[in-house]
């Protein structure tokens, strides 16, 4: 004999058995209501039910005896194990609940909206999901938000705003970026995109509300994100919700606030104008098509201030953008867009375990003998790194000086190299600008900085001083001056002056080390100025002609063995001159004895 008990105070809703029943194991026996929850109380094994201890609305306290049941001869199954239904002979149809919402979430997908997706492809662009399928690694995408719809209601049906504003045009969610290189933890970000296909692309009501909650969930979490920037800015037709001016909703400081904490990388592809584009300013890194327009305000915008008609392809074109330093890389489209991502988030994701040296012989080449000539430093950079590493940034501003992230056995660097095919290496104001913003970025996200120097100096003069030099070029001392990150110097040829010293991390023996090429050549200035300011009495001495001449050359080529590398090395300026194809040797062997630092979490980078 069995007596069964109740598990919990109760009230008995409904007996599904009743005495003389025989029941098997995992039959109802009773059914019972607490909290305004039903529990169902199974049979374990068979039995012959006997006697009902309680009628149907009674209350019971835990551990009353329910009923009593015969036990059956039958083999009882294991403790906790229920018998399995059988399958039916086909596949099941879906529960009434969980249609419903498979039938809510078909109108988001591509699928459901072929005539946007064929209007989309015309103009050679793809839709959000096609970006954030290629980005984020296969299945890895979880979005957030993905029924809403326009905050519309007032004017537009149900219907229509599920066809036609799905997700309120804002794709948001976290995915795996590179998972096949890193850990998990690694490798999740979250990503947001603007769907161009939904109103324009333009912020809405909800889609700030969703961008909002991502960024929390950013900076909680310490997640790089990445944002697919495309769209007209505010949207006006939002009226749900009693806003006059829309000027508190809280995403764009939100966005700001993740300055330095975490990775962001900004993409911009067709036309991203007004709040569209003041989050894309925000970005550590821009990376925009060829095709794209980027502009703090549309052609509506300028035309409703008074400043003229415009087609949105004359407001803010790449060319124009990427020469005056908005954008950092420039592609050719969408596809190359998300390359190009995936490959600069990785720099911020740690080191790899796989990669290849390239030949170093080359190096000892790469600067021409005529110590006049120019050559192109980039080639330096590409003879020092891994193999297909390199990533220029701001390639089509601030010539005068190269700045790039790559990798020196696995291991994330960044790199500033003077470029003598512009100014003759010379730094100006946007140059400056440029090397100074890098190494913010280097240093809030902890990557270890190389200078490769050919500096004759800042560059001087009526017109460059009428930018602002002086204010520009001081940058460079001041973002030095709060590294923490390690740093090393290769002066590869000229080593003159504050251009110099501001390329070493503000003098010769700030980094790690400064070491030299054979090739290098040091001054407080330029030799030939020196030689005609230092020596201009002996000079005039002299009748002007093949004497003059004569005795310039002679006086300049003892400045040039006084300011030989070997020379500085000798007077420990410097702390060493180096066969070219031992610099790799170096910088592997620095970067080994220095720590990994992790983010700097809150080191601004400015937006310039």
């Amino acid at each position: 004999m069995t007596e069964i008990h109740s598990p919990l105070q109760a009230q008995i809703v409904q007996w599904r058995v009743a005495p003389g029943d025989t029941v098997n194991a995992g039959d109802v026996l009773v059914i019972l209501e607490a909290m305004k929850m039903e529990h169902e109380l199974r049979a374990e094994h068979g039995a012959l039910v006997q006697e009902l201890y309680f009628a149907n609305g009674e209350a019971v306290a835990q551990g009353d005896a329910l009923l009593r049941m015969q036990r059956q001869t039958q083999a009882a199954p294991l403790p906790g194990v229920r018998p399995v239904a059988e399958p039916s002979g086909g596949a099941a149809a879906p529960r009434p609940d969980l249609q419903r919402v498979l039938d809510r979430h078909a109108p988001t997908l591509d699928t459901a909206r072929p005539e946007a997706v064929a209007r989309r492809h015309a103009l050679g662009l793809r839709m959000a999901r096609e970006n954030i399928a290629e980005l984020c690694d296969e299945n890895s995408f979880l979005e957030y938000g993905a029924l809403a719809v326009a905050a519309q209601s007032r004017r537009r049906s149900q219907a229509d705003l599920i066809q036609n504003t799905p997700a309120d045009g804002m794709i948001t969610g976290m995915g795996s970026i590179n998972g096949a290189l890193f850990d998990e933890a690694r490798s999740r970000a979250v990503v947001l995109a603007y769907d161009a296909t939904v109103l324009a692309g333009t912020q809405g009501l909800r889609n700030h509300q969703k961008t909002d909650r991502m960024l929390g969930i950013a900076l909680q979490q310490k997640l790089p994100v990445v944002l697919f920037a495309e769209g007209g800015g505010g949207r006006p037709g939002d009226v749900d919700m009693p806003i006059v001016a829309g000027l508190h909703v809280a995403t764009f400081a939100s966005f700001a606030r993740l300055n330095g904490q975490v990775p962001v990388v900004g993409i911009a592809a067709g036309r991203c104008f007004a709040g569209n584009a003041a989050l894309l300013g925000c970005c550590d890194v821009i990376i925009a098509t060829q095709g794209s327009n980027i502009g703090m305000g549309g052609p509506a915008m300028v035309e409703g201030g008074g400043l003229g008609v415009f087609k949105p392809e004359q407001i803010g074109p790449s060319p124009v953008q990427h020469a005056n330093g908005v954008i950092d890389i420039l592609v050719a489209d969408e596809g190359a867009a998300v390359a190009a991502a995936r490959h600069y988030l990785s720099f911020f994701q740690g080191r790899v375990k796989a990669w290849a040296a390239p030949d170093a012989s080359g190096l000892r080449d790469a600067v021409p003998p005529n110590r006049l000539r120019v050559y192109d430093t980039r080639v330096v950079m590409s003879g020092l790194v891994d193999q297909g590493s390199l990533l220029v940034l701001r390639s089509g501003f601030g010539l005068g000086l190269h700045t790039a992230l790559a990798r020196i056995a696995g291991r994330p660097v960044g790199i500033l190299a003077n470029n003598p095919q512009h100014l003759g290496g010379a730094i100006d104001a946007d140059a400056a600008d440029k090397a100074a913003r890098f190494m913010q970025l280097c240093n809030a996200h902890g990557l270890p900085l190389l200078s490769l120097v050919d500096a004759p100096g800042f560059m001087v003069g009526p017109e460059i001083e009428a930018q602002a030099q002086v204010r520009h070029v001081s940058r460079m001392f001041l973002a030095a001056a709060h590294l923490r990150v390690p740093f090393f110097s290769v002066v590869l040829r000229k080593g003159y002056g504050l251009g110099a010293m501001a390329m070493t991390g503000g003098g010769f023996h700030s980094p790690l080390f400064t070491v030299a090429w054979p090739s290098a050549e040091f001054g407080a200035m330029g030799l030939e100025g020196a030689v005609r300011l230092g020596y201009r009495k002996e000079l005039e001495a002299v009748a002007q002609g093949p004497e003059r001449e004569a005795l310039f050359e002679q006086l300049l080529a003892r400045q040039y063995e006084q300011g030989s590398a070997i020379n500085m090395a000798a007077t420990l300026e410097i702390d060493a001159v180096i066969d070219p194809a031992q610099t790799r040797d170096w910088l592997v062997r620095g970067l080994q004895a220095q720590r990994e630092l992790p983010p700097g979490r809150g080191l601004a980078i400015d937006a310039w």
